[in-house]
């Protein structure tokens, strides 16, 4: 598109080609033309912008969003990390003591977690493990195991917190590529009712389901099997009973849809890395802890884990110099029904 003195260059030299008169002498007409220029170029600007917003190739934001509800899609919004915290006493008590629920937790660079529902540390016991949830949405909430160190507010009697396991689950909003590239993939796999393509878009339709798989005729013809996994992993008997009700109303006569989650295969990941002399060498070992338990939620069903993309998540975390992928050995094949669930995820020095 052309810049207003470009315009502006053409309308002053148009205007002196056909009256003979130099419009630049004229200062009042010099500004005029000058103004219709730039008035000219916000209109052109704004037609190419409304050009973008009516195809889905080009659409941006809540315009992107108005394509994918046509195609019966929405953007995902973000979700919490889910995992458990532990609490430990330092002696067994005598009588029960009550963990209550909204207990918060925190890293050392205090990203909070909360507990979802009130635990109790039995009499004789030392440690209890209640299921907990980040404080705030996104991936800031997906942290290593023993990342957790201190309490807000320490129920009376405990006198330590941590997480046995990480943090996972945790996802930004979808971004508008992400977004754009599902609304694309339904015009290229149109559902008819009975395809595969028809079993998966249904089921992504449901904003917990992060990923899903469809095998026909598992159980012999006439059946098909939905895989699901939210972004934590393994999806609630809830909603697995959503999905189920759902295709009851729309599958094909005589065809048994059975819903499932996901089958786990543990993996162990072990990276050695070396730091920028620029950066703080724990902070980035930290950083690809995070980025590494990515591999382990549930948009990764049935995707083959693969040290090439392993090595490249490594690789883009700022500060990291060199790295090595020490686990596993080799790429991990995974089925349609498989979702690789963490072994621990170790950080070395390089």
């Amino acid at each position: 598109m052309k810049s207003v003195e470009e315009i502006y260059g053409e309308m002053m030299a148009a205007f002196t080609e056909k009256t003979g008169i130099q419009a630049s002498n004229s200062g009042d007409l010099a500004v005029r033309l000058y103004t219709v220029a730039a008035e000219l170029v916000s209109l052109y600007t704004q037609a190419e912008w409304t050009a973008r917003q009516c195809f889905p190739q080009s659409a941006m934001g809540e315009y992107l969003d108005r394509h994918a509800l046509l195609r019966g899609v929405s953007r995902r919004e973000a979700a919490r990390a889910k995992g458990n915290l532990r609490f430990s006493v330092d002696e067994p008590l005598s009588t029960d003591l009550t963990i209550p629920a909204g207990t918060i937790c925190m890293t050392a660079g205090l990203v909070r977690f909360e507990t979802s529902q009130t635990g109790t540390l039995k009499a004789g016991q030392t440690q209890v493990d209640v299921p907990a949830q980040a404080v705030e949405t996104g991936l800031v909430g997906n942290v290593a195991e023993g990342s957790i160190l201190s309490m807000a507010v320490a129920p009376v009697g405990v006198s330590r917190c941590t997480n046995p396991q990480p943090f996972i689950g945790g996802v930004d909003q979808e971004e508008d590529e992400a977004l754009r590239k599902r609304i694309l993939e339904t015009y290229k796999r149109l559902p008819n009712g009975a395809n595969a393509a028809f079993y998966q878009q249904g089921a992504l339709s449901f904003p917990q389901v992060a990923a899903a798989s469809v095998i026909p005729r598992k159980r012999g013809i006439g059946t098909v099997d939905v895989i699901i996994a939210t972004h934590a992993g393994t999806p609630e008997p809830d909603l697995i009973q959503a999905v189920k009700s759902y295709f009851e109303s729309r599958r094909e006569i005589a065809v048994d849809v059975e819903v499932k989650g996901p089958t786990r295969k543990e993996v162990k990941i072990q990276a050695a890395v070396k730091a920028k002399d620029s950066f703080d060498a724990s902070q980035v070992r930290q950083e690809v802890q995070k980025v590494l338990s990515v591999f382990f939620q549930g948009g990764q069903l049935g995707k083959n884990l693969l040290r090439a993309e392993l090595g490249k998540a490594v690789f883009d975390v700022p500060g990291v110099e060199n790295y090595a992928i020490l686990s596993p050995a080799a790429d991990v094949e995974l089925g349609p029904d498989e979702l690789p669930q963490s072994a621990g995820i170790e950080v070395t020095a390089l």
